[in-house]
C-alpha cells in the first residue's frame, strides 16, 4: 500500500501542457497526490538569451496551464529561485518519494538536472528525467564507429531510418495537496519588462492544438512548394509550441504522419520535406548536446579567431531595420512588430550581417533570442554559425547571400517588403532587385544602403582567406 502522506512531483519546464506529457503521465500513474510546479527565474532587467517576446509568451502559457490542471482537479504551484534550493524545499514541505521532470535539451538546463539527481540521491527520493523536447535523444543517432555526426544530411537519414515513439495518455485527474503554498501566477513586470510591443500568436495549449490543426490540414501539403517565400504563409508557424513545449513532438509526428497517408503524390514530397526540418531540429539538439562549446566559440575549429569589426553605428542600423537594403530591413521589422521572422529572411539578414557587415554572429544570434517568441537556443545558434560559414554542415565561407538577388527569387512582387516598410508602399518590386543609383533613394524616406555589397563581399571573401592561409 502506497504511503498515505507520500506525494509525487512532476516540475514543469519548457513542457507546458497536460497532453502527452512524457514526464507528467509517468507521475500521474503512480497514484500518489501531484503535485505541477513551475520555478519561475529570478533574473531582473535583461538577459542575454532571452526578452519580454518570449517571457510575455511564457506567462500566457502558464496561465493556460494553470487552467488545464484545475480542470483536472489540480492546482499549479508557483515558487521562485534556484530550482535545486526551491524543489529540496518542496520535497521536504511534501513528503515527495518521486520527481519526475522532462529533460532539457540545453547544456544549462542539463548542469541542473546533474544537482536535482545529486540532491534527490542525497534525500532518498526517486528522480527521473523523461526524453520529451525530441523524438530521439542525441545519444540514439550516432555514426557506425559511434560517434556524433557533424553533418545533417548523413544524421538525416538515420534519423529518417528509427522507429518513432508514440504518444502517452493525458492524467485523467490530478489531486494536489491543499497545504502547500503558490506564488501568484508571473506578469511580464516580475523580470522588470516592460508588456511587449509586438503582436504575439496566442499562447496555450489549445492555441497550439489550433495551430498544429491549421498546418496539417493544407499547409505541409505544399511546404516544400511555399516555405521559402515569405510573403506566402507557408509554414507551420508551430516553433513557439514545440520551443515551450505546448505541443508534443510525438504529436506533431503523428498528425503529420496521419496527413501523408491522405495525400497525393505532390501532398507526400511536400510533407516529407517537412519531416526534414524536424529531422535539422534535433540534429541541432545534438550538435548542442555533444559540442556544448558552439555557444560561445565556431563549430568549425578552422574559423576561430576570425577578425571581426567592432559593432557600432551600423549594428544599431541592422536591429532597426535602417539598412537600406529592403529584404533585411523588412525581416527586422517583422520581428520587431511580431516576435517572428521568416526562416528564409532569418538567413539572409544573419549573412548579412556576419559577410556584408562582418559583426560577430554571436551578437546577431544573441540579439535574435532577446526578440524572437520562438527563441531555440540549438536552433538558432546552428542557423547563425550556418549563415556565418562556420557551423555544423556550414556552406562554404565563400557562398554570400546577395541581398538584392535574394529579394529577386522570394519576394519578386515586393509583397512582404512592402507588408513591414510602409515607406516603400509604392514603389515599384523591380527596385528593391538592385541597389539605387548612387545618391537616389529607392522611395522618401527610406534610407540609402549603407554599404556596397560587392565590395564588402569581397572583402569577407579576403578575411576568410586571408584567416585560413595563416592558420594552414
Amino acid at each position: 500500500m502506497p504511503d498515505p502522506q507520500a506525494t509525487v512531483i512532476h516540475w514543469f519546464r519548457r513542457d507546458l501542457r497536460v497532453a502527452d506529457n512524457l514526464a507528467l503521465s509517468h507521475a500521474a500513474k503512480s497514484g500518489l497526490p501531484l503535485i505541477p510546479i513551475y520555478i519561475l527565474s529570478d533574473w531582473h532587467d535583461s538577459h542575454s538569451w532571452t526578452g519580454t517576446n518570449r517571457q510575455h509568451f511564457l506567462c500566457e502559457s502558464l496561465r493556460s496551464l494553470a487552467q488545464n490542471i484545475e480542470s483536472l482537479g489540480g492546482r499549479l504551484l508557483i515558487r521562485q529561485g534556484n530550482a535545486v534550493q526551491v524543489l529540496r524545499k518542496v520535497i521536504k514541505e511534501s513528503g515527495a518519494v518521486e520527481l519526475h521532470y522532462n529533460l532539457d535539451p540545453d547544456p544549462f538546463g542539463k548542469l541542473i538536472e546533474k544537482q536535482l539527481h545529486a540532491l534527490a540521491d542525497k534525500l532518498g527520493i526517486r528522480c527521473t528525467g523523461h526524453a520529451d523536447a525530441s523524438l530521439h535523444q542525441p545519444e540514439e543517432i550516432l555514426t557506425q564507429s559511434g560517434t556524433p555526426y557533424r553533418v545533417y544530411t548523413p544524421y538525416s537519414r538515420n534519423w529518417l531510418s528509427l522507429p518513432k515513439p508514440s504518444s502517452v495518455t493525458k492524467p485523467k485527474s490530478i489531486q494536489t495537496p491543499a497545504h502547500l503554498t503558490s506564488l501568484p501566477l508571473p506578469t511580464i513586470e516580475h523580470w522588470g519588462l516592460a508588456f511587449p510591443s509586438a503582436t504575439l500568436p496566442a499562447a496555450g495549449e489549445r492555441a497550439a492544438r489550433e495551430r498544429l490543426k491549421l498546418a496539417i490540414a493544407g499547409k505541409i501539403q505544399s511546404y516544400a512548394t511555399h516555405r521559402d517565400f515569405p510573403a506566402n504563409n507557408g509554414t507551420s508557424r508551430i516553433s513557439q509550441d514545440l520551443r515551450h513545449g505546448l505541443i508534443s513532438i510525438r504529436t506533431v509526428y503523428a498528425e503529420t504522419l496521419k496527413a501523408r497517408a491522405a495525400a497525393d503524390l505532390s501532398g507526400r514530397t511536400n510533407i516529407d520535406v517537412f519531416i526534414k526540418e524536424l529531422a535539422w531540429r534535433e540534429f541541432y539538439f545534438a550538435i548542442l548536446h555533444f559540442f556544448p562549446n558552439v555557444l560561445t566559440e565556431e563549430f568549425n575549429a578552422d574559423w576561430r579567431g576570425l577578425p571581426w569589426d567592432e559593432p557600432g553605428e551600423k549594428f544599431e542600423l541592422w536591429k532597426e531595420g535602417r539598412t537600406g537594403f529592403p529584404i533585411v530591413d523588412a525581416g527586422m521589422r517583422e520581428l520587431k512588430a511580431t516576435g517572428f521572422m521568416h526562416n528564409r529572411v532569418r538567413m539572409i539578414t544573419a549573412m548579412f550581417l556576419t559577410k556584408d557587415l562582418h559583426i560577430d554572429w554571436k551578437l546577431g544570434e544573441s540579439w535574435f533570442m532577446q526578440n524572437l517568441t520562438d527563441g531555440e537556443i540549438a536552433s538558432n545558434n546552428g542557423g547563425w554559425q550556418w549563415s556565418a560559414g562556420t557551423g555544423a554542415d556550414a556552406a562554404p565561407y565563400f557562398r554570400i547571400q546577395n541581398p538584392w538577388t535574394q529579394t529577386a527569387r522570394y519576394d519578386p512582387q515586393g509583397i512582404y517588403i512592402k507588408r513591414w516598410i510602409p515607406e516603400l508602399a509604392h514603389a515599384q518590386p523591380a527596385q528593391f532587385q538592385e541597389p539605387p543609383k548612387p545618391g537616389f533613394t529607392i522611395a522618401k524616406g527610406y534610407p540609402l544602403p549603407c554599404l556596397d555589397h560587392k565590395t564588402e563581399r569581397d572583402r569577407t571573401l579576403s578575411i576568410f582567406k586571408k584567416h585560413r592561409e595563416r592558420n594552414n
